[in-house]
């Protein structure tokens, strides 16, 4: 495909998006109809789409408009790029510019160029701080960092980033964190590299893992991680901490490449149903990684930034205090009830804490912590709570 043409690809999956399909659908579907496009022709149009999403905003202000069209031309004036020469109605590239579009389009005012919604920024504001608001605005315009985790049960960090180098993979170590790497060139042959497939590095926001090794657990434990989705955390603390492993979800199917990552990982993990929990427990350490906004990383899946409603991030944090309240029966005596989200706001993360601790009445935060969208992760919330002693 010509460059002309992955932009009118684009255009079209955009089109799809703003008639109600979810992003990742509206790319499938356009690839599925599009047998003639090459891996390096998905790659290019799906940089596009998302790259749009990021910056809606923005790009409607340049490009003048809100349909694909308009938010093409948007994006191609806010990189620096003359959309007309792009815009020929040539090898299937987008039809030229009218003299209307030409003249169309403005600089986008303070609002338009944080790229988040009015209602949002208020909430970006009281949980970061004013600097801290526009800092994390201006990440989330941005591509997200590509962050490995290393198994330490399978390799140190140094071999792995030699082996990953070998193969074309070329990361750095991540600050702060023992088994992190960044990856810098060659994202795209994680999957086929040696150290991935024999489970000694997995794919892991930088945060995440930071938060994981925060954790203070004393080897031996009996974890239950209760919404384990992947089982990425469970898995990250498995392989710095011998103990007995349990993963729950509301939702099997999240589970269901669990078990064969965690054999290649080298750990045990047990998948418990809902029933089963009861009789399973009391764990020292139960693990409430909750449905939330995902407002931390909203470069990954920006689409979510237009979409979240008022009712939809008030109904969140009701959801997460009921998970709190039914994971808390499940943790034993002396043990640690462990929250945390990818969210920024605190509404869902101290609000909840503090509700929860409130109508509980013998539940403490132990710790609180939280980790910035930054240049190295998305943003990232963690409490370790405790009983009161009797």
């Amino acid at each position: 495909m010509t460059p002309g043409a992955r932009v009118a690809a684009a255009i079209g999956v955009l089109d799809a998006i703003r008639e109600g399909a979810p992003a990742e659908r509206a790319l499938t579907n356009w690839a599925r109809g599009a047998r003639y496009a090459g891996s390096g022709d998905r790659a290019a149009v799906r940089d596009h789409v998302f790259a749009v999403l990021r910056r809606r905003r923005s790009c409607a202000a340049l490009g003048g408009g809100d349909d694909g069209r308009a938010l093409m031309v948007g994006l191609l004036r806010g990189q620096g790029a003359d959309p007309g020469t792009l815009f020929t109605g040539e090898g299937h590239a987008p039809p030229a510019l009218s003299d209307a579009e030409r003249a169309a389009g403005r600089a986008p005012d303070a609002a338009e160029a944080r790229d988040l919604p009015d209602w949002l920024w208020p909430r970006f504001g009281a949980a970061l701080g004013d600097d801290g608001a526009a800092w994390a605005a201006d990440m989330l315009r941005h591509r997200a960092p590509v962050t490995l985790r290393v198994n330490a049960r399978r390799m140190t960090r140094d071999a792995a980033q030699a082996a990953l180098a070998r193969e074309g993979v070329v990361c750095r170590p991540v600050d702060d964190i023992n088994m992190g790497l960044q990856v810098i060139e060659g994202e795209r042959k994680i999957s086929s590299s040696g150290p991935y497939r024999s489970g000694a590095a997995e794919l892991q926001d930088a945060s995440s893992q930071a938060a994981m090794e925060a954790l203070v657990l004393s080897p031996g434990a009996r974890v239950l991680d209760y919404c384990a989705g992947g089982g990425g955390k469970t898995l990250a603390l498995a392989a710095r901490l011998d103990g007995d492993w349990f993963a729950h979800d509301i939702s099997a199917r999240r589970m269901s490449d669990l078990p064969a990552r965690a054999a290649r990982a080298g750990v045990g993990v047990r998948i418990c149903e809902t029933s089963e929990l009861p009789a399973l427990g009391p764990f020292d350490a139960v693990l409430c990684d909750v449905p939330c906004s995902g407002s931390g990383t909203w470069r990954r899946g920006p689409q979510a930034k237009w979409t979240l409603t008022r009712d939809d991030l008030a109904g969140l944090s009701d959801v997460q205090l009921e998970i709190l309240a039914q994971a808390s029966r499940l943790v034993a005596p002396g043990g640690l009830l462990i929250y945390c989200t990818c969210s920024v706001f605190i509404e869902e993360n101290e609000h909840v804490v503090e509700r929860f601790s409130c109508g509980s009445g013998d539940w403490r935060a132990l710790m609180s912590r939280r980790w910035p969208i930054s240049a190295a992760g998305d943003g990232f919330y963690l409490a370790q709570l405790g009983r009161e002693p009797s």
